[in-house]
């Protein structure tokens, strides 16, 4: 059953009904891992965390420098392509996400944490062994995020509350005749800068009809723009820079999108609904995004879920 409602009754819902969940202490996991920091530039570090990650077996398939003071590496491997062809929608956790972002002067290195992730997209893998070998590459200070974690069961059913979209409830932004004219139809319109979106990355998993792409929001229109949102959600003193880029699935001749209700939420859990700094500043942003999305698609925007040629 599709679960939609407005983000304005779902507001006022969060205040009546949002309680924070409880854990088992071992089982907690948090969305990013705290790399050893670099030193110099965010240019300088970048390139050494580069030679790092392609030294360690990872292939990197794009960068995304969202705003002057951060750069995010997005890489894969055969194993993550493997686990992501086992699951439908794994093309989802098929790239992990590595940031580098000066924040006052100081380097961060920080990288989504693969198992998160996996339980989170509800990937056959827990990509534990991704994990080792990011860490064996870049280092391991901990995991972080928000102020409290979850377990791979809550992340595995996660929706940030009551009549939120879960991962099971994507966007449907268009439909073709086949898989192949899907994706070059994304491809084409992503060359064009269609709605204000460009191309980072593309993935295809191995063995099935499902390709990912990596998409940079830069728009005019503020609540469509990856640096603006950020602004708003990412303000913590260690910063959760991989979050970014967001992403285009293409599996069979459909294209989809998490809600970005559902994929803001998944990376910032602890957010508030309101106030500073909250879900409400951003309450316009899923709309924009899925409806840019819809057009490179090439698809019509119906409203949530809903899309059609």
């Amino acid at each position: 059953m599709i679960r939609k409602i407005s983000y304005v009754i779902a507001a006022v819902m969060a205040l009546m009904t949002f309680q924070a969940p409880a854990h088992a202490a071992e089982d907690i996991m948090m969305p990013f891992v705290r790399a050893t920091d670099g030193s110099g530039s965010v240019a300088a570090t970048s390139a050494d965390v580069a030679a790092k990650l392609t030294a360690a077996g990872f292939e990197i398939v794009g960068t995304y420098a969202p705003y002057p003071n951060a750069n995010i590496i997005i890489v894969t491997n055969a194993a993550l392509k493997a686990t992501a062809a086992k699951s439908e929608f794994g093309g989802y956790g098929v790239a992990q996400r590595v940031a580098i972002t000066d924040m006052n002067g100081s380097i961060q290195v920080g990288y989504t944490n693969p198992p998160y992730m996996a339980a989170a997209y509800q990937m056959d893998g827990d990509l534990a062994d991704i994990k080792s070998q990011l860490a064996g590459a870049l280092g391991d200070q901990g995991e972080y995020g928000p102020a409290e974690g979850m377990t791979a069961k809550q992340l595995n059913g996660y929706h940030y509350m009551f009549l939120m979209p879960y991962f099971d409830d994507p966007n449907i932004l268009g439909n073709a005749k086949s898989h192949g004219e899907m994706v070059d139809r994304v491809e084409a319109n992503l060359a064009k800068g269609v709605g204000g979106i460009t191309k980072v990355f593309r993935i295809d998993v191995p063995g099935k009809e499902e390709t990912v792409f990596g998409i940079a929001l830069k728009s005019d229109q503020q609540d469509q723009d990856d640096a603006w949102i950020m602004n708003e959600i990412d303000f913590k003193d260690v910063r959760s820079t991989a979050h970014l880029p967001l992403e285009i699935l293409v599996s069979g001749n459909k294209a989809y999108a998490l809600s970005a209700r559902f994929r803001i939420a998944i990376n910032f859990p602890d957010l508030t609904m309101m106030g500073d700094n909250s879900f409400m500043n951003i309450m316009s942003s899923p709309v924009s995004i899925q409806r840019a999305q819809t057009l490179v698609a090439g698809g019509i925007y119906k409203g949530d879920g809903k899309a059609a040629d």
